[in-house]
């Protein structure tokens, strides 16, 4: 089964396009969708895709190896060298529950802003202390 990452880039978001690339390839780490052995895609797929300066994909490659996420072997790509976290996968309970909250959410009339600040506000009243 062949994995690959889409990366989305928001140019208004104020986040440095690579660091976009890499936290969104974490992200697939994390959420299994990116295992030991994945090739991430070439700098030439990305920059097709996003439109973006293929130094910065290769400054993303470059932070994610220094990370020890992933390595590049010559002439072939770059590959994931190790997993990250434990989430629950897509098909799981708990994304099933999420979802459904953030429906119920979208449905009282919260937009994607007043979630995320909802979220990560309980993200950080149930993990302080950690990190």
């Amino acid at each position: 089964m062949v994995r690959v990452v889409e990366y989305r880039i928001d140019r208004r978001s104020g986040v440095a396009t690579y660091v976009q690339i890499v936290q969104q390839t974490k992200q697939a780490l994390r959420l299994g969708h990116l295992q030991q052995g994945d090739r991430l895609p070439t700098a030439r797929e990305v920059v097709e895709a996003t439109a973006i300066n293929p130094n910065t994909v290769l400054k993303a490659y470059r932070e994610l190896e220094r990370e020890g996420l992933v390595e590049a072997r010559r002439g072939l790509g770059t590959f994931v060298k190790r997993s990250l976290g434990t989430a629950p996968a897509a098909e799981s309970p708990l994304h099933d529950e999420l979802d459904a909250w953030v429906v119920r959410a979208r449905t009282a009339g919260l937009d994607r802003d007043d979630v995320a600040a909802l979220f990560t506000a309980v993200l950080d009243k149930n993990f302080q202390g950690e990190n």
